[in-house]
């Protein structure tokens, strides 16, 4: 396929932070395939199997995990990706790698994280992304990290835009590497942001309605989703309600992601951008929604906090799994000899290296490890499924 002349082009990549050891006969792929493959092959992408998407020990085998919810946004990724000219391969390593550095349970696992990580200057699973992926995830003998490419070490970084308010982690790696965090990234990674957008909107109405937290009744008060529900349920006047959620999810999908074309094929005509440096140059994002569905998207991410994310079933078992890694903090701070040999052993002497050990330490954690250690450390905990 012809890549438009905005598309990152691997053979102009800025290259990778350590050079190659040579010799080695890795097969015939570009430099953005062989980002993509090491996210693929690495040991932070396999434990995002037993991370949280949205539940904690799902009582069933059909819901989302960190795993599946990247798998998901990669495909969609890549259908712009090409619809757009764009190159599919980095667009697809950003889509599988932007949610390597969540921490067990999700969103309350990161809030006790940041919490137990204050004084060291916090926690940000963004650029704990990075870091996972330059530092703490070192698979080759040559070097620390994967060795990625600058392009997708810069879309990780900044795939939902400039990145203003830099944490200590993300500036370390800038001050590293530079990774030009005041300018938006390159398409790609402008795609890969809103194809997380896209998936998690809409397989979460999934998970939501069949962990019986949401009702279709209840879904069907957000106006995007009736709008899609009218014209699912035209198309199959017929067909039993409970066999049509899978196709309104189909067509909300669908319908984000043309809009989304439209719109960033316009932006694309009136920018004229003949590079990516053009791109990141823009002063604003070339991909993007119309204004109508971004706020109709708005309405939906309220909602669905409102419904699902917030919902007081949810917000209990929040309250508990931020007291295992708040539990698991204080277990280790206070004696770091519980830690593993390996981390025992690199354990800084003074703060705040120290603390922003152990916090690497538990954020790499799945859900599962980290109850079962908690269990071990600081006491009982009763969670449905584990």
């Amino acid at each position: 396929m012809t890549l438009a002349p905005y598309a990152s082009d691997p053979a102009r990549s800025r290259g990778r932070f350590h050079s190659s050891g040579g010799g080695e006969t890795r097969g015939p792929r570009d430099d953005f395939q062989r980002d993509r493959d090491r996210i693929i092959h690495s040991i932070s992408f396999r434990r995002l199997r037993h991370k949280t998407q949205v539940f904690v020990a799902p009582d069933g085998d059909h819901y989302r995990v960190r795993l599946t919810h990247s798998l998901e946004v990669a495909q969609i990724g890549r259908t712009i990706a090409r619809a757009l000219g764009l190159n599919e391969d980095l667009t697809e390593a950003l889509c599988l790698g932007h949610d390597i550095g969540h921490p067990p349970f999700g969103h309350a696992g990161e809030e006790a994280l940041e919490a137990a990580m204050a004084e060291a200057g916090g926690f940000d699973h963004n650029a704990h992304t990075l870091r996972m992926l330059t530092r703490l995830d070192s698979p080759y003998p040559a070097h620390e990290g994967l060795n990625l490419t600058w392009e997708t070490l810069e879309g990780l970084a900044k795939h939902n835009g400039p990145v203003r308010k830099r944490t200590w982690a993300m500036a370390e790696i800038d001050g590293r590497w530079p990774l030009d965090l005041d300018s938006w990234a390159s398409a790609e990674a402008q795609v890969a942001a809103l194809a997380d957008d896209i998936a998690y909107d809409n397989h979460d109405i999934d998970d939501g309605v069949r962990a019986g937290l949401l009702s279709l009744d209840q879904v069907l008060e957000d106006p995007l989703i009736r709008f899609n529900w009218d014209r699912v349920r035209t198309r199959y006047p017929d067909v039993p309600q409970h066999r049509l959620l899978g196709e309104l999810v189909r067509e909300q999908i669908g319908c984000m992601v043309n809009d989304l074309l439209t719109e960033s094929r316009r932006r694309l005509a009136e920018a004229a951008p003949r590079s990516v440096e053009d791109v990141r140059a823009a002063g604003r994002a070339l991909i993007g929604f119309s204004d109508a569905m971004a706020a109709r998207e708005k309405a939906l991410t309220r909602f669905m906090y409102a419904n699902l994310y917030h919902h007081p079933q949810q917000l209990e078992i929040a309250v508990r799994m931020g007291e295992v890694i708040a539990g698991l903090a204080v277990a280790y701070k206070t004696e770091p000899d519980l830690l593993p040999e390996r981390w025992l052993e690199t354990l800084p002497a003074e703060e705040p290296g120290r603390t922003r050990h152990i916090g690497d330490f538990i954020a790499g954690m799945t859900d599962r490890y980290a109850l079962t250690r908690y269990r071990e450390l600081v006491g009982p905990i009763a969670i449905e499924g584990f």
